[in-house]
């Protein structure tokens, strides 16, 4: 416990954060994701970005969609800025399956697992330092009209 809170102060000091972006239930094998997701682990979001649109596979369009969801968290919810970011850790799990059953000869029958997976997407970056700029330029439009605060 105690390295925890060790790290988390430091990622602090450095103004290093990290947002998560999951999407789960989605219905494509983790094998067939997993073999779009080596591709782009450890990258630069903006760089991942453009290899996932590339891809003709539709793993590729799901992992794209969380990636999006993340860059749009870090920049809304976090102030990060989105050239900075990069993926620091890509998860494809294991989700629930559906099971199916296809009728043979005989009276026998064959199952059919439908399965699904659960996509988690990491990114890293540092805080934009424009937070400073936005609060000057509002202390300047209440001194044009005449406002005083």
């Amino acid at each position: 416990m105690a390295m925890v809170g060790w790290l988390s102060e430091l990622l602090l000091k450095l103004k290093i954060m990290e947002v998560i972006a999951q999407t789960k239930f989605v219905r494509q094998t983790p094998r067939k994701l997993r073999l779009v997701a080596d591709e782009i682990r450890g990258l630069r979001a903006l760089e991942a970005e453009i290899i996932l649109k590339s891809l003709n596979k539709k793993g590729a369009r799901l992992l794209l969609k969380t990636l999006r969801q993340g860059i749009a968290n870090a920049e809304n919810n976090f102030n990060l800025n989105k050239e900075g970011l990069k993926i620091k850790k890509l998860e494809i799990g294991e989700g629930s399956r559906m099971k199916r059953y296809r009728f043979v000869a005989k009276g026998r029958v064959h199952q059919i697992l439908k399965r699904m997976a659960h996509i988690k997407i990491v990114l890293e970056g540092e805080e934009k330092k424009e937070v400073k700029k936005e609060v000057k330029k509002k202390k300047e439009k209440k001194e044009k009209h005449g406002t005083k605060s």
